[in-house]
């Protein structure tokens, strides 16, 4: 009989999950928050810039490369807001601003 290595991980993994309703660790919240986001837009998140718990659950900004260019530092990112359930189930995403790979922020806003 042939068997593959994934089935004793994924067995492993599943006597690992959380009751219904527990919170999710961050590091999670953050795998969730990318592979959903990803599978909605159809492109794969680059980076996770910030997260943080909520009453609701988690509330991530995950960076997106939307438009991509030569040079890269001329390729169009987006951040997206996206906020989890305790459990890490997508509720919502929304993008926020779009900006150049290679623009900084500015402490003043402008």
């Amino acid at each position: 009989m042939i068997t593959s290595d994934r089935e004793p991980r994924k067995a492993r993994s599943e006597s690992r999950q959380k009751p219904a309703g527990a919170r999710v660790s961050a590091a999670e919240a953050m795998r969730y928050a990318i592979e959903q986001l990803g599978e909605l837009l159809g492109r794969a998140p680059e980076s996770v810039s910030s997260l943080k718990p909520t009453d609701q659950g988690w509330e991530a900004y995950v960076e997106v490369l939307e438009l991509e260019r030569i040079p890269q530092t001329s390729s169009v990112m987006a951040s997206y807001q996206v906020v989890l359930d305790p459990e890490g189930k997508l509720l919502a995403y929304e993008r926020g601003r779009r900006y150049t790979r290679a623009q900084v922020d500015r402490r003043d806003g402008r």
